[in-house]
C-alpha cells in the first residue's frame, strides 16, 4: 500500500521518458497513460525498477530520483546526488541491497540502498566517458562500456578488473548478458555487434570472455542489445530506425521489427529506437523511439501491437516488468 493509500495491482509496469522532462506510467495492454511525473531537472537518460517493483529510479544530468511506484505522490522520494555530469545508466542487485550507475564523469558507482547517508560506497573510474553498465547474473561483477570502446570487468569483490577492445575507434553503446551467462554481447557506434562465450564467473572465479562472433548488425549507430529471458534471442536497436532479432543457435538474423511505411506516423525520418525491453515469456518487446512513442511488438510475428503515444519529444529510455512478486 503506497503512502496515497494506492497499490499497484497492474501486473504490468511500463515507464517511458527521455528529453520531455517527463515520466509517463503506461497500461501496456490497452496504450493509456494513467499517470504522468514531472522531472524537471532535465532529460531522463536511464529507467530501471527496483526488484522489489516499490519504486522507479530515473538516472539524468548529475543526479539520479527514484520515484514510489505505489502512490500518486509526483515528487522523488530520494534524492542521489553529487555527480557532475549526465548519468547514463542506472541498475540494481536483484536484492535490491543496492544500486549501481554509470556516467559522462567516467565513473561508475555502488550506491547502498540501506544506507541513509545517500553517498556512494564505491567508484570505479575509467578513462572516458560511460554510456552502459550491466550487472553479470553472478551479482558480482559490473561490465562497463566506454565511448573509447572498452569494456571493463570490474569485480566487485576482489576489486580487480580486466578490460577488452574490441575496436579501439568505436564508442560502446550497450552490453548485455543473457540470463544463463553462456553469452555477452556488446553493440558500438559502428552498427557492430560483438559476442562473447562466458565460462567462470562463480565462486572465487573471473569471469572469462572468448570471442565467438561479430555481426554487422545495422549500417548506422547500434543503441542497444538486449537478451531476451529465454536466452534464445538478442535484440539489437538502431538509428536505422529498427530492430534485429538474432537468434542464440548461429547468432543469424530472424527477423526485423519497423515499421513498414508512415501509415502509424508520419516521422519516419526522426525514428531512432534507443531502447527495448523484453515480456518474461520472451514473445513481445517495448521499444523506445526518437518520434515521441514507444511500442509494443510480437517478436514472431514482427509486428506493431500497441502504440503508446503522449510524449512531447524524443523517448530515449524505458523500464518495464511483468513479473509481479510471488
Amino acid at each position: 500500500m503506497g503512502s496515497n493509500g494506492v497499490t499497484n495491482t497492474d501486473p504490468v509496469i511500463l515507464a517511458t521518458a527521455g528529453y520531455d522532462h517527463t515520466i509517463r506510467f503506461w497500461q501496456a495492454h490497452s496504450g493509456i497513460c494513467h499517470r504522468t511525473v514531472q522531472h524537471p531537472d532535465s532529460q531522463v537518460n536511464s529507467l530501471e525498477i527496483t526488484p522489489d517493483r516499490q519504486m522507479i529510479a530515473a538516472a539524468g544530468y548529475q543526479h539520479i530520483r527514484m520515484y514510489d511506484l505505489n502512490s500518486n505522490n509526483p515528487n522523488p522520494v530520494v534524492n542521489y546526488d553529487g555527480i557532475s555530469k549526465n548519468v547514463t545508466a542506472v541498475g540494481f542487485h536483484e536484492d535490491g541491497k543496492w544500486m549501481y550507475t554509470g556516467g559522462e564523469d567516467s565513473c561508475a558507482r555502488i550506491w547502498d540502498l540501506r544506507s541513509r547517508n545517500l553517498q556512494c560506497q564505491r567508484i570505479f573510474q575509467v578513462n572516458a566517458p560511460i554510456n552502459c553498465v550491466t550487472l553479470h547474473p553472478n551479482q558480482g561483477e559490473l561490465i562497463v562500456g566506454d565511448q573509447t570502446g572498452a569494456i571493463h570487468v570490474w569485480d566487485l569483490k576482489t576489486d580487480h578488473n580486466e578490460q577488452l577492445i574490441p575496436d579501439p575507434d568505436a564508442s560502446i553503446q550497450s552490453v548485455s548478458i543473457d540470463a544463463d551467462a553462456s553469452y555477452m554481447a556488446a553493440v558500438n557506434n559502428k552498427g557492430m555487434c560483438y559476442v562473447w562465450t562466458l565460462s567462470g564467473g562463480s565462486g572465487e572465479e573471473h569471469t572469462q570472455l572468448l570471442p565467438k562472433t561479430k555481426i554487422q548488425a545495422h549500417k548506422r549507430y547500434a543503441l542497444k542489445c538486449k537478451f531476451s529471458p529465454d536466452s534464445t534471442l538478442l535484440a539489437t536497436t538502431s538509428a536505422d530506425q529498427s530492430v534485429n532479432i538474432w537468434r542464440t543457435t548461429d547468432f543469424s538474423l530472424k527477423c526485423n521489427l519497423a515499421l513498414k511505411n508512415s501509415t502509424l506516423t508520419e516521422q519516419v525520418q526522426k525514428r531512432w529506437v534507443w531502447d527495448c525491453a523484453w515480456s518474461s515469456d520472451s514473445q513481445y518487446l517495448v521499444t523506445a523511439s526518437s518520434d515521441n512513442m514507444a511500442r509494443l511488438w510480437a517478436v514472431e510475428q514482427a509486428e506493431v501491437k500497441r502504440e503508446y503515444s503522449g510524449h512531447q519529444k524524443a523517448v530515449i529510455c524505458l523500464a518495464f516488468n511483468d513479473c509481479p512478486p510471488t
